[in-house]
């Protein structure tokens, strides 16, 4: 007997805004989408994966890396798998849809990583309301390594406090976030320093914002730990994990959080 649904939020953004023009190659991790639903399928969980085309997030070319799998291949293989080929994972319906349908079939909430979502989910309406029913019904709410800079969508001015991060605007930015309803809760995201070894060795640009700026505007209480190691922070029903290492330990804190829920 299957413990209940998860709402997977993905994103459809494939290119990120560079600092001093031009793009960024983007999409959504591997490990840090395919290794904490395939632990919640295992737990006894289905999942919805939605965005906001409805159609399928676009693979981060990057994370098909045995790096972020403790160098097992089989794992990666795993994971690749369940990515390309699982039915839920092919079966994408838009995020209005959900929206519309009712969201009080979900038992929680899961925001993948990758740079994706910091160009739409963070900045999405229907998500807004998602993130509204969740926080009002205290049912848990994961984000691992960028995915934690969706929950910023909650913002009624959710576009335009994405603006003003990047026209560097730290005051207009504050003042838009005024009311976030994650005010003062702690949280982690991909931090400053890992964005930086990003920007230099992997994209070879830099970013209008790095996250940990973003969350601290609208008021989060940013925790990091070392540069690539597990770290996971649990505030209420908010657990977010920083980066791609975390991806097992958010996924065991996040069922704890579904099944102490239940």
């Amino acid at each position: 007997m299957k413990k209940g649904t998860i709402l997977v939020v993905g994103s459809n953004a494939t290119l990120l805004e560079a600092k001093g023009g031009g793009t960024i190659l983007i999409g959504q991790f591997l490990n840090e989408t395919a290794v904490p639903i395939m632990a919640l399928v295992e737990a006894g969980y289905d999942f919805v994966l939605a965005t906001p085309t409805g159609e399928k997030p676009h693979m981060d070319k990057d994370s098909d890396a045995l790096i972020y799998f403790g160098g097992d291949d089989e794992a990666r293989q795993r994971a690749r798998n369940f990515f390309v080929n699982d039915p839920a994972m092919n079966k994408v319906r838009t995020l209005r849809s959900v929206v519309d349908d009712g969201l009080d079939r979900y038992a929680g909430v899961f925001f993948p990583g990758g740079h994706a979502p910091v160009v739409d989910v963070m900045q999405d309406p229907s998500v807004r309301e998602i993130l509204r029913h969740f926080h009002a019904h205290k049912k848990p709410t994961a984000a691992i390594c960028h995915g934690p800079v969706s929950i910023l969508a909650e913002l009624n001015t959710a576009p335009e406090f994405r603006a003003a991060l990047i026209a560097e605007d730290k005051a207009k930015a504050a003042e838009l976030a005024k009311g976030w309803q994650y005010e003062g809760y702690r949280m982690t995201v991909f931090s400053r320093s890992e964005e930086e070894y990003a920007e230099d060795n992997v994209f070879h640009a830099k970013l209008h914002f790095n996250m940990p700026d973003a969350l601290e505007a609208a008021g989060g209480k940013i925790i990091t730990a070392d540069n690539f190691t597990s770290h996971v922070v649990v505030d209420r029903e908010l657990v977010t994990g920083q980066n791609p290492m975390s991806d097992h330990e958010l996924a065991e804190k996040f069922i704890a959080a579904l099944d102490g829920a239940a």
